[in-house]
């Protein structure tokens, strides 16, 4: 058995059983890729995929109990070759991000800024999608770590952190009709016809169930993924706009006025997913000490020990988050 041939079979469940995409992300052969995969089912004795001619056509039972054991000796050969790196050359690496727009443009980059300052001999890279999207990104350990605020909870092989706390705000130009509003009620916004952002994206659940609370029906008109959309179709007149309030740019969106909805939506919490066990480096730990200053080494591990999402979240009770 080589570790290479478990990281074939974990690609290959990863990629819908799809031999030839899956050859292609590991920069081999389909017929390479398929005899390392017999070769394994011949020395185990069981058969990991289930086939139809040639192609494979699911993960069998004993595949299943295979490949959870294959994702744990990868993870922990990751971690090994991490921990070598840490020893030998602790301020050179990679460190990979997934998180949505939102977070990408209006809350990360000072803390990228600062990142780079202090560790310019590790690259960066971010991969941004939808919150179910870089999810899966870093329970699968394509990323290092992943932060937004819908969706991570359904991913039980991820640590979530909390990171800060943020509310939203209305858009509106400033002779709107509904600035004169005092005080401003979810009443009077449904109103108007609503461009917002997507369900799934940016805390979208909390909006509708405001709404649902109160037996209204908001008129979402149009939906985007990024806030910056969002305004632009608020500037054409389709609608105003509900947007996270770190999206306006009081120096940029001088032609917009921005009315509080914090007495009228319940706060959300954005959160650094984590995977479970991985092994942080030193500049990891910083980087998300940057963006959440009580995200501290010492809080970081005892999350990452903890056994249940509800021991991290007891671990986080007394902390006052940044608010956005």
């Amino acid at each position: 058995m080589k570790l290479q041939q478990l990281r074939y079979i974990w690609e290959v469940a990863q990629h819908d059983l799809n031999l030839s995409s899956t050859a292609e992300a590991l920069f081999t052969s389909q017929p390479g890729l398929s005899k390392q995969i017999r070769l394994l089912e011949e020395e185990l004795g069981v058969q990991i995929f289930e086939r139809s001619g040639k192609q494979l056509v699911r993960v069998t039972t004993a595949g299943e109990k295979i490949l959870g054991l294959a994702q744990r000796i990868l993870t922990d050969a990751d971690n090994i070759r991490l921990m070598g790196r840490e020893y030998s050359d602790p301020d050179h690496g990679t460190l990979s991000i997934a998180t949505t727009h939102t977070q990408a443009r209006y809350v990360l980059p000072p803390v990228i800024k600062a990142f780079i300052s202090r560790y310019p001999r590790v690259r960066l890279n971010m991969h941004q999608g939808t919150p179910a999207q870089i999810a899966q990104l870093a329970a699968t350990g394509e990323v290092d770590c992943c932060i937004a605020t819908e969706a991570m909870e359904f991913y039980d092989d991820l640590v979530m952190l909390p990171c800060y706390r943020w509310n939203r705000c209305i858009i509106v130009p400033c002779d709107h009709p509904l600035s004169k509003e005092s005080p401003l009620t979810l009443e009077a916004i449904a109103r108007y016809p609503i461009v917002t952002y997507v369900f799934g994206f940016t805390g979208r659940s909390k909006l509708d169930r405001a709404f649902n609370v109160q037996g209204l029906t908001p008129n979402v008109v149009f939906t985007a993924t990024d806030a910056d959309v969002i305004k632009t179709y608020v500037r054409l007149g389709l609608g105003i706009g509900i947007i996270a309030r770190m999206a306006y740019d009081p120096e940029v969106d001088t032609d917009m006025c921005t009315l509080d909805a914090s007495h009228l939506f319940e706060s959300s919490v954005s959160k650094f997913g984590l995977r479970r066990g991985l092994t942080l480096r030193s500049y990891m730990y910083d980087f998300i000490e940057l963006s959440a200053p009580h995200l501290s080494r010492n809080k970081v591990d005892l999350a990452m020990q903890a056994g249940s999402a509800s021991e991290v979240e007891h671990l986080f009770d007394d902390e006052v988050l940044n608010e956005y």
